[in-house]
């Protein structure tokens, strides 16, 4: 199954400094969206889902220190429970970025009760857009603060597959 869409780009007012441009989708008529997606960390696996069924599976790199649930902000783990996809950003650091609800009530309980900050910021998104080491690097090995990064192609095709507001589960 190819991923068939059209992109258009607008650009808004601003000159050359302040121009911004909004991207449009105009998706063929049967396109599938995913309804949901499922990381399983211990695989570095993934996978988006419609009506029960994989719609694609991707490979993904996450924080320096992925085994275990994330505790605390700087301990370099990727969350573990159910969230759901938030904000996107179409102009982070990395290529692309959709937030994951985390840290959720349960996190941020767990946290006081070890008076920590649970952290937050969780993405995710694809490669950096000023890399300091070589696309095998990020690609090969876990190099986030907690994140969760993919190749640009793939982070591409997350973008275009999900809208705010999907479940996420991030297994252990």
């Amino acid at each position: 199954m190819s991923l068939r869409v059209l992109i258009l780009i607008v650009a808004i007012s601003g000159g050359l400094q302040g121009a911004r441009a909004d991207v449009f989708l105009a998706r063929e008529p049967g396109f599938q969206m995913a309804d949901r997606l499922v990381l399983r960390k211990a695989e570095r696996r993934l996978t988006l889902y419609r009506e029960g069924q994989p719609l694609r599976n991707y490979r993904v790199s996450l924080g320096l220190l992925p085994t275990g649930r994330k505790e605390q902000e700087g301990d370099f783990r990727t969350p573990e429970g159910r969230y759901t996809l938030t904000r996107r950003n179409p102009e982070s650091e990395f290529f692309l970025s959709i937030q994951i609800s985390y840290p959720d009530a349960t996190d941020v309980a767990a946290a006081a009760r070890s008076g920590v900050s649970p952290g937050g910021l969780i993405m995710i998104h694809g490669l950096p857009n000023v890399m300091r080491h070589s696309r095998d690097r990020y690609l090969a090995t876990d190099w986030t603060d907690g994140c969760i990064a993919l190749s640009n192609e793939d982070m591409l095709e997350v973008w275009l597959l999900t809208t705010p507001g999907l479940p996420i589960e991030i297994t252990p």
